[in-house]
């Protein structure tokens, strides 16, 4: 019997909640204007904080009406601007909700409304925008539509406070990549932003420096003209150090701090600058430390690890302030314990922040360890390091795969490390599993590390081998993507390096001619020259040794390129290249191909010579480069004896 009850007193209360919400939508139709304003703010007292009266309200069909309401001349301002309000309180809703909204084309209407001379109405507009923009379903994009639009912001930045603060919120969440960097600072972005720097109002003075460290990111020409802006008689990079004081609120430090940040790299303030040195790395340094807050530890890791990523001088000083090394192990140590937090929220907290922690602390110990031995000896010498770098490999978060797999690419430049910590793990194993259907941008530096694996003296280089690694770095090079074509050629040229003639042959039979073909005649000079390296380690014997190609027609490797006048062609051209190291790798091959030791070289060296290859090492033994000049002589002596 109780079931029989209870689904008619749910359909009860729902009927209820809907009558409720459909009075406030019916009152919007009153005749009496005054009725609809006040019909209007009840439905504002009605939404605060209720996202299942929004949700309600917006099925019912109230937002084509508000704004019907919003855009008739004939309502009142306080109407249109009482509109304006809900439906920006709307708008705060779920995201579902901002897509209702957007269906209903609210922010062409919203601009419209910008052109009112009333600010109050400006300002209830702009608000909503604002709530609109920085929703994660509104596509930026919707703001550049028509250039006007970024013209007249620009205009009413003037107007108050409140614009000031809503447009520049606009504006610094709108801003993503170079075109939308170029638009506004075409539209006199950083003179109208500037000032508000030093407002009265905090809010203003943080929305204007968070346009700022968008406005600057990888942007030199933005970066260069901010080092010169100055703002009553103090120039910007001086005031960023101003809000960089610890007697600042954080958000501030660590926003100008990104901003000083984004100038260094972009080239706009030397990296020895004290600025840099004595004032933003140090600062940056503060945020990750235990006393912060888990977003705040996440941001400041991530912009240090940006600001001294190319510099070993930055990282030596990084690396040497507050134990910063040693801190950053504490990353790994959240979640914490469900024993060890009572409080359920700061549980839920730590554990969204988790993955954030490790990603951030996994680039900062890349960008630490990107030249110096001696700090990557210090990381991996940290608790558990190897252990943590080889979880995060096997990650459910592929942000965090993907700074795991930094993190162990800086660490494999050291021969030291390659020797003992990756030996002793095992790291190839699970780095071969990274490897296996992996999006582009893992798959880049998972293969960028796996060359460092491969190199002559890592033990890890036949145990990679025996795991089919010859079959996935072949099928790299026929990648669309740059990057792996080059990564694929590279470690193949490095597996090649003195190996047994079966794996010279195993390499070969993998790439096949065609492939060699496609690879010479690839445009990039970077994928030539791991090409050309590749084909001087198959070629390059010991005495004793002679390597087979075994592939289709098993011709011997150097009768694979004697026979081919599309690649001996090719090495020709290279031969006469601009680019002295195209140059000399090409000559290692000819000089491979003609030594005198070698079976066939008399037969070999007539056809170059043929070809005019002799006249062109008579050239290069005239150049100014030391290394051409010497290995096309030591060339031409093998034609003499």
């Amino acid at each position: 019997m109780a079931c029989v009850l209870e689904a008619p007193l749910r359909m009860s209360v729902l009927s209820e909640v809907t009558a409720s919400s459909r009075h406030y939508v019916d009152r919007l139709f009153d005749l009496d204007p005054q009725k609809v304003l006040q019909g209007v703010i009840d439905m504002k007292n009605a939404v605060i904080g209720n996202n299942k009266q929004k949700a309600n309200l917006i099925v019912l069909g109230a937002v084509p009406r508000l704004l019907y309401l919003l855009q008739q001349e004939t309502s009142s301002t306080e109407l249109r601007t009482e509109c304006a309000v809900v439906l920006g309180s709307l708008a705060m809703g779920t995201e579902n909700n901002v897509k209702s909204l957007l269906d209903c084309h609210i922010i062409t209407a919203l601009l419209q409304g910008l052109l009112s001379p009333d600010l109050k109405f400006i300002e209830a507009c702009l608000r909503c925008l604002r709530t609109i923009f920085i929703s994660p379903v509104t596509p930026e994009d919707l703001l550049y539509t028509d250039a006007t639009v970024i013209s007249h912001l620009m205009a009413l930045l003037s107007r108050s406070r409140y614009t000031q603060e809503y447009i520049c919120q606009i504006f610094s969440h709108c801003c993503k990549g170079p075109d939308h960097q170029t638009i506004l600072f075409n539209h006199g972005a950083v003179q109208n932003i500037a000032h508000l720097l030093v407002s009265t109002s905090y809010k203003v003075q943080m929305q204007a420096l968070k346009c700022f460290s968008v406005l600057a990111f990888e942007n030199p020409q933005v970066s260069m003209t901010l080092v010169n802006v100055s703002v009553d008689g103090e120039l910007l990079p001086q005031i960023f150090v101003k809000m960089l004081q610890r007697d600042k609120p954080i958000e501030m430090q660590l926003t100008s701090a990104k901003c000083l940040t984004s100038m260094c790299r972009a080239g706009a303030i030397r990296t020895d600058d004290s600025c840099i040195v004595l004032k933003t790395l140090p600062c940056l340094v503060r945020m990750c430390s235990k006393e912060r807050l888990l977003e705040e530890r996440v941001e400041g890791a991530e912009t240090l690890a940006y600001l001294i990523e190319t510099d070993v001088e930055l990282q030596r000083t990084a690396s040497i302030t507050d134990h910063l090394i040693v801190m950053l192990a504490d990353y790994f140590k959240y979640p914490s314990s469900v024993s060890a937090i009572t409080d359920i929220k700061r549980l839920d907290h730590d554990l969204k922040h988790a993955h954030e922690l490790r990603q951030a602390a996994f680039k900062l110990y890349a960008s630490l360890g990107a030249n110096d031995e001696d700090i990557r000896k210090k990381i991996i010498e940290t608790e558990n390091m190897m252990d943590r770098i080889v979880n995060g490999l096997s990650e459910s978060s592929i942000k965090v795969r993907l700074a795991a797999v930094r993190c162990l690419h800086s660490l494999s430049r050291s021969v030291q490390q390659l020797r003992t910590s990756f030996q002793d793990h095992a790291v190839w194993k699970p780095l071969m599993k990274v490897l296996q259907n992996a999006p582009n941008e893992i798959l880049v530096v998972a293969s960028s590390t796996l060359c460092n694996l491969l190199l002559e003296f890592s033990p890890s280089k036949e145990p990679i081998l025996e795991s089919g690694a010859i079959e996935l770095l072949c099928s790299l090079t026929q990648s669309e993507n740059l990057a792996l074509r080059v990564n694929g050629i590279w470690a193949l040229m490095n597996m090649a390096f003195q190996a047994e003639q079966k794996i010279k042959s195993d390499i070969l039979r993998g790439l096949s001619t065609e492939q060699l073909f496609q690879l010479l005649s690839d445009s990039d000079v970077n994928v030539l020259m791991k090409t050309l390296g590749l084909l001087r380690n198959l070629l390059s014997t010991r005495p004793t040794l002679c390597i087979l190609a075994n592939i289709a027609d098993g011709t011997t490797a150097k009768e694979l390129i004697m026979t081919n006048d599309d690649i001996l062609q090719k090495i020709k051209y290279y031969m006469s290249h601009s680019n002295a190291k195209l140059q000399l790798a090409a000559m290692f091959c000819i000089s491979n191909l003609i030594w005198n030791e070698e079976e066939g070289s008399q037969e070999r060296q007539d056809k170059l010579r043929d070809m005019g290859i002799v006249d062109i090492l008579h050239k290069l033994s005239q150049s100014s480069d030391p290394n051409l000049c010497d290995k096309a002589k030591t060339a031409l002596q093998q034609y003499l004896a």
